[in-house]
């Protein structure tokens, strides 16, 4: 079940028009046919609108839906959602009530010939970590454990394609933090496709592998995590949060001063963190507003990070004092958010070498 980055990626096609009174949704995607796809956007943006239409659990005429070279949609011909092989989870766990743990997931196990099963009850026990649940009644359960049930139940139907649907609204922060491990778990051993639906930045930089914001029932844009954050003619670059997500290695540990080395196409940063195996794969968040530009390396400082980068595009910022710079190090995409007056005073413009001091990186997985 683990994931081949070098094995060819097949993709997911979706194409709807939805109407709602005044609210419609107007969709052509093509996504990858594995990993986790966030579909993110505000309250009333399409998101779940989206989720159900490929779900089928409502019919739009002149859809078209393709899952990894299975047509579902296709005008008349339709894939009622009993027949479509997918694994949905809602906001509230909705388990039975009057069945324990280990019955609820035999349950969605037995829905499945023996034959065709992709995942069998172990490996779902043990990826979600119920293991000392399995003899408990769901009014026994915490939010978080009540929910990771699901999330098993819904594997153990050995889905083709996994959806998501606002998975943590429902939970209080730490429960949030209980459960955000466990579904980072799910992205890196399962080769099961995943559309996500969230609201939550953090979730997204923490989980996604690709991005579709919606606004207003259309696509405001689609691509892969890093380039579609680091993109300045979108919303997600001009607030305070603004900033991108970037996966790298662990090349070493510092025992000293506690300092964990990560790899990454465009260099390395250091990381307050205690030691990890060398050659882990970690996923760490640069924020704008933690990078500097310098034009030299300079090693007078107290911040660690130093990684050459050329600027390649600038846009004003949601305040007039500052601007918003894009840099590619290397081929990885960066943002910084500095002052108008030292964009002037370093007389920097798209095309120019600089040094990107990054104060601090929030380490993710």
């Amino acid at each position: 079940m683990a994931s081949d980055m070098h094995k060819e990626t097949p993709a997911l096609r979706a194409r709807f028009h939805v109407a709602y009174g005044e609210f419609s949704l107007e969709a052509d995607l093509t996504l990858p046919g594995r990993g986790v796809t966030a579909l993110f956007g505000h309250s009333g943006s399409g998101k779940t609108t989206l989720l159900r239409a490929i779900a089928g659990l409502e019919r739009h005429p002149g859809a078209y839906l393709e899952v990894n070279g299975e047509v579902w949609q296709d005008g008349d011909q339709f894939l009622p959602t009993h027949q479509r092989p997918l694994g949905y989870v809602f906001q509230e766990a909705s388990l039975f009530a009057h069945l324990n743990v280990e019955r609820n997931l035999n349950f969605g196990l037995k829905r499945i010939p023996a034959a065709e099963r992709r995942v069998n009850l172990e490996q779902a026990v043990e990826l979600l970590g119920i293991g000392p649940l399995l003899h408990r009644q769901p009014d026994k359960l915490s939010g978080g454990e009540r929910q990771r049930v699901a999330i098993a139940r819904a594997l153990l139907t050995s889905p083709r394609l996994l959806l998501m649907d606002e998975p943590l609204a429902a939970l209080d922060g730490k429960r949030k933090a209980e459960i955000l491990p466990y579904l980072t778990r799910l992205r890196q051993e399962l080769d099961i496709p995943v559309l996500y639906v969230t609201h939550s930045p953090d979730e997204v930089a923490r989980l996604a592998d690709h991005l579709v914001l919606l606004d207003g029932g259309r696509v405001a844009a689609s691509g892969p995590l890093g380039e579609t954050l680091a993109r300045l003619d979108l919303p997600l670059a001009a607030g305070d949060d603004a900033g991108v997500v970037i996966e790298g290695s662990v090349a070493g540990h510092d025992d000293t001063y506690h300092l964990l080395a990560v790899d990454f196409p465009g260099g390395q940063v250091q990381v307050a963190h205690g030691p990890a195996p060398t050659g882990t794969r970690l996923r760490f968040q640069v924020r704008a507003r933690d990078v500097s530009l310098s034009l030299s390396a300079r090693d007078d400082s107290s911040i660690l990070n130093r990684v050459a980068a050329t600027i390649t595009s600038v846009a004003a910022a949601d305040t007039p004092a500052h601007r918003l710079v894009r840099l590619e190090a290397d081929g990885t995409p960066l943002l910084a958010r500095i002052t108008c007056r030292s964009w002037d005073q370093l007389e920097l413009q798209p095309g120019k070498r600089v040094w990107a001091q990054i104060k601090a990186v929030a380490l993710l997985a």
